[in-house]
């Protein structure tokens, strides 16, 4: 059954992108296109009230800091979410990031029965992923992005829950946040935020063009309006003005920060050690990923020298099976490759295998400013620097803040 659901959304995603030709291809893609109106009449229709406040937003009494983008996934967000939360807590804020955790799988349905019972009555508790101490939940249960941040970042807390107005009320009054990043938060409209940062790849900045579902695009490009500051992502050494012109139809005044991701290094999936990105120049290899954007990744091991003999990708957020890795394995064996290579963020979502035959490494990246290094520092100083921060938070809400839980004295 899952194999067949996700040949289907693989289907689907090739004719949206145009990558899949003949009749019935051209017909989806009519019906698609048309259900597209619909779709943008209703987003400008959910905007129009909450722009009137006919559908209120909660103010929560301290930072909100949301991070998004305009277009379905493959903006290169966790990192950015990552880079952001680590100077914050290094500058002397307490952070909490709040997920959704998209494909995340539910609870058992005994610690769900538990958390009912003792954690304060409250129906469907938001999942601690990390209490900024500990690690809590696995993957399959997080998510793969909430846990790759919890794992990578000691003292922040990661919560997941849909409804993210009760994540924060939770990480403020039980772990004493002060700061709150909303991940993936530009279509969340129930929380008011005082900086929206906005993620644009640089590649392919508003998809094919299309709203969903005939096209990537979550919202039209007129959106950019509310963005404080907008990250070109996945930069290269192109110039980037003719983007910038565009975007600058749309938003004046956001500070534009453009930067690409970084390899740092290579960690063995079973050991953990460290290797050197040099390693790539002695190793044939096999490489796979279940990302948004698969060919961005191969482009990066290409860029690295890697001798790529054997590639698949996979639906994003694949969730693999043991068989899956061991076939995959056996492939690269019978062509005697000296590694397979894989992201970060599918290394949490593969089973564990105490000693593969041929062994298995994921590539760590980071993200790397290339313009507008001051416009991030002076970002992240006036919310570190906490003698004018009440003074800076008024002046950055834009509108009344529509309090709708009595927690300004958590500041």
């Amino acid at each position: 059954m899952r194999r067949w659901l996700e040949g289907l959304e693989t289907f689907a995603i090739d004719v949206i992108l145009d990558r899949r030709y003949g009749h019935r291809a051209g017909l989806l893609r009519v019906v698609l296109r048309a259900l597209s109106f619909i779709y943008l009449a209703l987003v400008q229709l959910r905007l129009w009230l909450y722009r009137k406040r006919i559908f209120r937003s909660s103010s929560l009494g301290c930072l909100t800091i949301s991070i998004g983008n305009l277009t379905v996934g493959g903006t290169g967000k966790t990192p950015v979410v990552e880079m952001l939360a680590r100077e914050l807590h290094r500058g002397g804020r307490r952070v909490a990031i709040l997920s959704r955790g998209y494909k995340s799988v539910p609870k058992p349905i005994l610690h769900r029965l538990f958390d009912t019972l003792f954690k304060k009555g409250s129906l469907n508790p938001p999942r601690v992923v990390s209490d900024g101490i500990s690690l809590l939940l696995d993957s399959r249960v997080a998510g793969d992005e909430p846990f790759m941040l919890a794992n990578n970042l000691p003292g922040v807390c990661v919560l997941v829950n849909r409804d993210r107005v009760k994540s924060g009320i939770h990480a403020i009054q039980d772990f004493g946040a002060d700061t709150l990043i909303l991940d993936d938060g530009l279509q969340y409209l129930r929380m008011r935020r005082s900086i929206e940062i906005v993620l644009i790849d640089s590649q392919a900045p508003f998809g094919n063009g299309f709203l969903l579902p005939r096209g990537t695009m979550r919202e039209p490009p007129s959106s950019l309006a509310r963005a404080t500051h907008i990250f070109l992502t996945k930069c290269d050494s192109s110039s980037n003005e003719e983007l910038i012109a565009k975007i600058r139809q749309f938003n004046r005044t956001a500070g534009i920060i453009e930067c690409t991701h970084r390899p740092l290094h290579l960690r063995n999936f079973s050991t953990g050690e460290i290797l050197p990105l040099s390693a790539f120049r002695k190793w044939k290899i096999a490489s796979f990923c279940g990302i948004a954007t698969p060919e961005s990744f191969m482009r990066i091991l290409l860029r690295l020298g890697a001798q790529i003999q054997l590639s698949k990708a996979f639906t994003d957020h694949h969730r693999y099976s043991l068989r899956e890795l061991e076939n995959f394995i056996r492939r690269a064996a019978k062509r005697n490759l000296d590694a397979i290579i894989t992201t970060e963020k599918d290394a949490v979502r593969l089973p564990r295998i105490a000693q593969p035959e041929i062994p298995i490494h994921f590539l760590r990246v980071e993200i790397h400013i290339l313009k507008g290094h001051e416009i991030l520092s002076n970002l992240i100083s006036q919310i570190t620097n906490t003698t004018p921060f009440h003074d800076w938070l008024k002046r950055t809400t834009s509108t009344p803040l529509v309090c709708s839980h009595s927690l300004g004295s958590q500041l």
